[in-house]
């Protein structure tokens, strides 16, 4: 039975130290053990630039060759990397779909799931139409907190026991492997926006900027509960859907200028997240 990674990487780390090994990725490609790689999750996970899309005639999932899990694979040249994201994927479709690309023998397992159990597409819909006839308010979180219940808040709470199921599950297929959970990259700037370029109100921006900082939280806070890494993309600020220029965005705003799918990570944004999964490992 071969050695989970954390191990190799604890002993590669320890011959780095002692023969000067550049980096930690070259020290992992060049252990006597194959790495076996398994990406699974959404499409934050799948998508890359645009113009790399492909749709895997397997199963119909969309994906890019250039998503953060390519671009990792790429830096730690595994012997064997299964990309099983898939566009538009739920914590159900992980457990019904992409658990079975696991075996006994995977190594590193990295993982993004949940924007969509909370329904990311349709919050952004309802909260850029209710944009229109009120910018500078914020009449998305009126909408979602009507009553003194913040619905979206107890979705993210609905969604905790499900990213359990699927770290449960991802354990039980690759009991050895190294479990990275990846949370969401920053959609919005701190405050203020940029009305109507990315159509939410002026009001709305920090409430959507907690309801995405309570999901990444949430993700992460189960994946530590579960003994798996968790990578937070999510706070760095500078490259968000407003900024003005193009090459500065890790996310592509809902009227697309750059090779990206709307609302969705850059080719910028996924090498960041690659580097920041790489540098954890």
């Amino acid at each position: 039975m071969r050695s989970p990674l954390r191990l190799a990487l604890a002993a590669t780390g320890l011959l780095s130290m002692l023969l000067a090994v550049p980096t930690t990725a070259s020290a992992i490609t060049e252990d006597e053990e194959p790495l076996e790689y398994v990406a699974m999750g959404d499409s934050y996970a799948s998508l890359g630039t645009a113009s790399t899309h492909y749709t895997d005639p397997a199963t119909g999932c969309v994906r890019a060759t250039d998503n953060y899990p390519s671009r990792l694979a790429e830096e730690l040249a595994p012997d064997t990397f299964v990309d099983v994201t898939c566009a538009g994927a739920v914590t159900g479709g992980v457990l019904n779909s992409q658990l079975s690309a696991l075996t006994p023998d995977t190594d590193l397992v990295t993982l993004t799931i949940g924007g969509n159990d909370i329904g990311f597409g349709a919050i952004a819909a309802t909260c850029g139409s209710d944009s229109l006839t009120n910018p500078l308010g914020s009449p998305c979180e009126q909408r979602f907190t009507t009553g003194g219940t913040d619905q979206l808040a107890a979705r993210i709470g609905a969604t905790a026991p499900k990213i359990d199921a699927v770290l449960a599950g991802i354990r039980e297929h690759a009991p050895h492997a190294e479990i990275v959970v990846v949370g969401y990259l920053r959609i919005l700037p701190p405050a203020l926006g940029c009305w109507p370029v990315v159509p939410i109100s002026v009001g709305d921006v920090p409430y959507l900027n907690g309801v995405q900082r309570g999901l990444n939280t949430m993700i992460g806070e189960r994946a530590t509960a579960a003994g798996a890494t968790f990578v937070n993309p999510g706070e760095t600020t500078g490259h968000d859907a407003c900024q003005l220029l193009p090459w500065r965005k890790w996310i592509e705003g809902p009227f697309p200028i750059l090779d990206a799918a709307p609302m969705h990570p850059t080719a910028a944004g996924q090498a960041h997240v690659a580097d920041l999964v790489a540098d954890t490992l």
